[in-house]
Protein backbone atom coordinates (compact mmCIF):
# COMPACT_ATOMS: atom_id res chain seq x y z
CA UNK A 1 0.00 0.00 0.00
CA UNK A 2 1.38 3.72 -1.19
CA UNK A 3 0.49 6.97 0.86
CA UNK A 4 1.67 6.43 4.18
CA UNK A 5 -0.08 9.28 5.49
CA UNK A 6 -3.30 7.80 5.26
CA UNK A 7 -5.02 6.62 8.57
CA UNK A 8 -6.25 3.74 9.18
CA UNK A 9 -9.96 5.63 9.96
CA UNK A 10 -9.88 6.99 6.31
CA UNK A 11 -8.48 3.95 4.83
CA UNK A 12 -11.87 1.99 6.02
CA UNK A 13 -14.05 4.85 5.12
CA UNK A 14 -13.18 5.01 1.92
CA UNK A 15 -13.06 1.11 1.70
CA UNK A 16 -17.45 1.02 2.69
CA UNK A 17 -17.22 4.11 -0.16
CA UNK A 18 -15.67 2.71 -2.44
CA UNK A 19 -17.54 -0.70 -2.38
CA UNK A 20 -21.16 0.20 -2.48
CA UNK A 21 -19.35 2.40 -5.22
CA UNK A 22 -20.50 6.00 -3.43
CA UNK A 23 -18.30 9.31 -3.74
CA UNK A 24 -17.10 10.60 -0.57
CA UNK A 25 -17.22 14.13 -1.39
CA UNK A 26 -16.52 16.14 -4.90
CA UNK A 27 -12.52 16.26 -3.96
CA UNK A 28 -12.46 11.93 -3.23
CA UNK A 29 -13.43 9.71 -6.19
CA UNK A 30 -13.66 6.13 -5.92
CA UNK A 31 -13.59 2.97 -8.19
CA UNK A 32 -13.59 -0.54 -7.96
CA UNK A 33 -10.22 -0.84 -7.92
CA UNK A 34 -8.54 2.28 -6.41
CA UNK A 35 -9.54 4.59 -3.84
CA UNK A 36 -7.79 8.41 -3.93
CA UNK A 37 -7.56 9.28 -0.42
CA UNK A 38 -6.14 12.23 1.09
CA UNK A 39 -2.13 12.11 -0.29
CA UNK A 40 -1.89 8.34 -1.04
CA UNK A 41 -3.45 5.70 -3.21
CA UNK A 42 -5.34 2.49 -1.25
CA UNK A 43 -5.67 -0.54 -3.43
CA UNK A 44 -9.49 -1.84 -2.64
CA UNK A 45 -8.12 -5.69 -3.83
CA UNK A 46 -5.41 -5.29 -0.65
CA UNK A 47 -7.66 -3.92 2.00
CA UNK A 48 -10.05 -6.87 1.25
CA UNK A 49 -7.38 -9.36 1.68
CA UNK A 50 -6.04 -7.49 5.37
CA UNK A 51 -9.65 -6.43 6.46
CA UNK A 52 -8.71 -5.40 9.50
CA UNK A 53 -5.41 -6.52 10.22
CA UNK A 54 -2.70 -4.07 11.40
CA UNK A 55 -0.98 -2.71 7.85
CA UNK A 56 2.44 -2.04 8.09
CA UNK A 57 2.85 1.48 7.13
CA UNK A 58 6.82 2.54 5.40
CA UNK A 59 9.59 0.23 4.32
CA UNK A 60 8.97 -3.33 6.22
CA UNK A 61 12.72 -3.69 7.19
CA UNK A 62 12.87 -0.20 8.65
CA UNK A 63 10.94 -1.76 11.92
CA UNK A 64 13.37 -5.58 11.77
CA UNK A 65 15.91 -4.62 14.92
CA UNK A 66 19.35 -3.41 13.70
CA UNK A 67 21.70 -6.79 13.33
CA UNK A 68 25.67 -6.79 14.80
CA UNK A 69 27.32 -8.01 11.78
CA UNK A 70 30.30 -8.30 13.15
CA UNK A 71 29.39 -10.35 16.25
CA UNK A 72 27.75 -12.46 13.88
CA UNK A 73 31.16 -13.32 11.61
CA UNK A 74 32.71 -13.75 15.17
CA UNK A 75 29.98 -16.38 15.96
CA UNK A 76 30.26 -18.17 12.02
CA UNK A 77 33.83 -18.47 12.12
CA UNK A 78 33.61 -19.57 15.81
CA UNK A 79 31.21 -22.58 14.74
CA UNK A 80 32.73 -22.99 11.21
CA UNK A 81 36.45 -21.93 11.10
CA UNK A 82 37.94 -18.86 9.89
CA UNK A 83 37.14 -19.63 6.48
CA UNK A 84 34.30 -16.69 6.52
CA UNK A 85 33.49 -14.82 3.70
CA UNK A 86 31.15 -11.76 4.04
CA UNK A 87 28.95 -13.59 1.25
CA UNK A 88 28.50 -16.06 4.02
CA UNK A 89 27.67 -13.42 7.15
CA UNK A 90 24.64 -12.11 4.50
CA UNK A 91 23.60 -15.70 3.51
CA UNK A 92 23.84 -16.36 7.42
CA UNK A 93 22.13 -12.97 8.27
CA UNK A 94 19.00 -13.34 5.56
CA UNK A 95 18.49 -17.21 5.74
CA UNK A 96 20.22 -18.43 9.21
CA UNK A 97 18.57 -21.98 8.93
CA UNK A 98 19.61 -22.60 5.51
CA UNK A 99 23.43 -21.31 5.52
CA UNK A 100 23.23 -23.67 8.98
CA UNK A 101 22.11 -27.01 6.37
CA UNK A 102 24.48 -26.10 3.88
CA UNK A 103 27.60 -25.69 6.23
CA UNK A 104 26.65 -28.72 7.80
CA UNK A 105 26.26 -30.47 4.07
CA UNK A 106 29.26 -29.31 3.24
CA UNK A 107 31.58 -30.45 6.14
CA UNK A 108 30.18 -34.05 5.69
CA UNK A 109 30.79 -34.11 2.00
CA UNK A 110 33.33 -31.43 0.68
CA UNK A 111 33.30 -28.78 -2.04
CA UNK A 112 30.51 -30.86 -4.24
CA UNK A 113 30.86 -27.62 -6.26
CA UNK A 114 33.45 -28.98 -8.05
CA UNK A 115 30.91 -31.52 -9.61
CA UNK A 116 28.52 -31.20 -12.43
CA UNK A 117 24.79 -31.06 -12.23
CA UNK A 118 23.99 -34.80 -13.17
CA UNK A 119 26.85 -36.21 -11.39
CA UNK A 120 25.78 -34.21 -7.88
CA UNK A 121 22.31 -34.99 -8.32
CA UNK A 122 22.20 -38.86 -10.14
CA UNK A 123 25.77 -39.81 -9.44
CA UNK A 124 28.04 -41.69 -11.86
CA UNK A 125 27.09 -44.71 -14.07
CA UNK A 126 29.11 -47.83 -13.51
CA UNK A 127 32.12 -48.06 -15.46
CA UNK A 128 31.72 -44.31 -15.32
CA UNK A 129 35.34 -42.52 -15.72
CA UNK A 130 35.18 -38.43 -14.84
CA UNK A 131 37.20 -35.81 -13.52
CA UNK A 132 37.02 -33.58 -10.58
CA UNK A 133 39.02 -30.69 -10.54
CA UNK A 134 39.29 -29.66 -6.93
CA UNK A 135 41.81 -26.12 -8.06
CA UNK A 136 44.44 -25.33 -10.37
CA UNK A 137 46.73 -28.37 -11.04
CA UNK A 138 45.21 -30.58 -8.80
CA UNK A 139 42.99 -32.93 -10.69
CA UNK A 140 41.45 -36.18 -9.49
CA UNK A 141 40.41 -39.04 -12.23
CA UNK A 142 37.51 -41.14 -10.75
CA UNK A 143 35.87 -44.63 -12.26
CA UNK A 144 33.03 -45.68 -11.02
CA UNK A 145 33.16 -49.91 -10.55
CA UNK A 146 30.22 -51.53 -8.56
CA UNK A 147 27.92 -50.56 -5.77
CA UNK A 148 27.71 -53.43 -2.51
CA UNK A 149 24.54 -54.91 -1.07
CA UNK A 150 22.11 -52.93 1.44
CA UNK A 151 23.25 -52.83 4.66
CA UNK A 152 20.88 -52.67 7.56
CA UNK A 153 22.40 -48.88 8.14
CA UNK A 154 21.18 -48.06 4.53
CA UNK A 155 24.89 -47.81 3.18
CA UNK A 156 26.14 -49.67 0.07
CA UNK A 157 29.70 -49.90 0.01
CA UNK A 158 30.74 -48.06 -3.17
CA UNK A 159 34.23 -49.46 -5.39
CA UNK A 160 36.29 -47.09 -7.22
CA UNK A 161 39.33 -46.53 -8.87
CA UNK A 162 41.00 -42.88 -7.87
CA UNK A 163 43.71 -41.92 -9.38
CA UNK A 164 44.46 -45.55 -10.35
CA UNK A 165 44.11 -47.19 -6.71
CA UNK A 166 40.98 -48.88 -5.49
CA UNK A 167 38.58 -47.50 -2.83
CA UNK A 168 35.98 -47.67 -1.56
CA UNK A 169 33.21 -45.18 0.58
CA UNK A 170 29.91 -46.37 2.57
CA UNK A 171 27.06 -44.27 1.10
CA UNK A 172 23.47 -43.61 2.05
CA UNK A 173 21.16 -45.54 -0.34
CA UNK A 174 18.54 -42.34 0.07
CA UNK A 175 15.65 -44.35 -1.54
CA UNK A 176 15.83 -47.51 0.92
CA UNK A 177 16.10 -44.99 3.75
CA UNK A 178 12.98 -43.84 3.21
CA UNK A 179 11.70 -47.33 3.77
CA UNK A 180 13.80 -47.56 7.02
CA UNK A 181 13.63 -45.49 10.75
CA UNK A 182 16.65 -44.36 11.66
CA UNK A 183 17.82 -42.30 14.93
CA UNK A 184 18.56 -38.84 14.78
CA UNK A 185 22.14 -37.49 15.05
CA UNK A 186 22.96 -34.96 17.67
CA UNK A 187 24.29 -31.99 15.82
CA UNK A 188 28.14 -31.04 17.14
CA UNK A 189 27.24 -27.51 16.52
CA UNK A 190 24.39 -27.00 18.46
CA UNK A 191 24.99 -26.92 22.14
CA UNK A 192 21.75 -28.24 23.65
CA UNK A 193 21.59 -31.34 21.58
CA UNK A 194 22.67 -34.39 23.79
CA UNK A 195 24.23 -37.61 22.03
CA UNK A 196 25.41 -40.53 22.86
CA UNK A 197 28.92 -40.96 23.99
CA UNK A 198 29.20 -44.60 23.11
CA UNK A 199 27.13 -47.41 20.97
CA UNK A 200 24.67 -49.44 23.92
CA UNK A 201 21.17 -49.62 25.23
CA UNK A 202 18.97 -47.06 27.32
CA UNK A 203 18.57 -48.11 31.07
CA UNK A 204 17.18 -45.17 32.58
CA UNK A 205 15.71 -41.89 31.59
CA UNK A 206 16.14 -39.57 34.62
CA UNK A 207 14.19 -36.34 33.20
CA UNK A 208 11.32 -35.30 31.45
CA UNK A 209 10.03 -32.45 28.68
CA UNK A 210 9.38 -29.13 30.59
CA UNK A 211 11.84 -30.19 33.09
CA UNK A 212 14.94 -27.54 34.52
CA UNK A 213 18.49 -29.35 34.49
CA UNK A 214 21.93 -27.66 35.86
CA UNK A 215 25.38 -28.42 34.14
CA UNK A 216 26.80 -31.91 35.35
CA UNK A 217 23.14 -33.14 36.15
CA UNK A 218 22.50 -36.70 35.43
CA UNK A 219 20.26 -37.02 32.47
CA UNK A 220 19.96 -40.42 31.53
CA UNK A 221 21.93 -44.06 31.87
CA UNK A 222 23.33 -46.17 28.99
CA UNK A 223 25.25 -49.58 29.44
CA UNK A 224 27.57 -50.58 26.74
CA UNK A 225 29.77 -53.73 27.08
CA UNK A 226 28.32 -54.97 30.47
CA UNK A 227 29.25 -51.20 31.92
CA UNK A 228 26.17 -48.22 32.73
CA UNK A 229 27.48 -45.02 32.09
CA UNK A 230 25.57 -42.08 32.95
CA UNK A 231 25.04 -39.26 30.28
CA UNK A 232 25.40 -35.54 32.32
CA UNK A 233 23.73 -32.34 30.49
CA UNK A 234 26.63 -30.13 29.42
CA UNK A 235 24.44 -27.21 30.05
CA UNK A 236 21.91 -25.74 32.32
CA UNK A 237 18.55 -25.34 30.59
CA UNK A 238 15.06 -26.50 30.37
CA UNK A 239 14.30 -30.05 28.75
CA UNK A 240 12.51 -29.23 25.12
CA UNK A 241 12.60 -32.95 23.93
CA UNK A 242 13.32 -36.35 25.11
CA UNK A 243 14.08 -38.67 21.74
CA UNK A 244 14.67 -42.26 23.62
CA UNK A 245 12.65 -44.34 26.24
CA UNK A 246 14.57 -46.92 28.57
CA UNK A 247 15.44 -50.25 26.38
CA UNK A 248 16.22 -47.79 23.63
CA UNK A 249 19.08 -49.11 21.20
CA UNK A 250 21.63 -46.44 20.23
CA UNK A 251 24.42 -45.58 18.21
CA UNK A 252 27.35 -43.25 18.67
CA UNK A 253 26.43 -39.84 18.50
CA UNK A 254 22.39 -40.49 18.42
CA UNK A 255 20.09 -37.60 19.81
CA UNK A 256 19.21 -38.37 23.32
CA UNK A 257 17.60 -35.25 24.08
CA UNK A 258 17.57 -31.59 22.99
CA UNK A 259 17.75 -28.60 25.80
CA UNK A 260 16.80 -25.29 25.51
CA UNK A 261 19.27 -22.12 27.54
Amino acid sequence: MSGTDTSSEDSEMCYSVAKNKQPLNSECKHTETQISVCNGVIDLKLLEVLKSMPRIEGRPGASLPPMNFEALESDLRMAHGDEITPEDVMSAAMYPKVFQEFKEFTSNFGPVDCLNTRLFLDGPKIAEEFQVELERGKTLHIKALALGDLNKSGQREVFFELNGQLRSVLVKDTAAMKEMHFHPKALKDVRGQVGAPMPGKVVEVKVKPGQKVEKGQPLCVLSAMKMETVVNSPISGIISKVHVNADSSLEGDDLILEITE
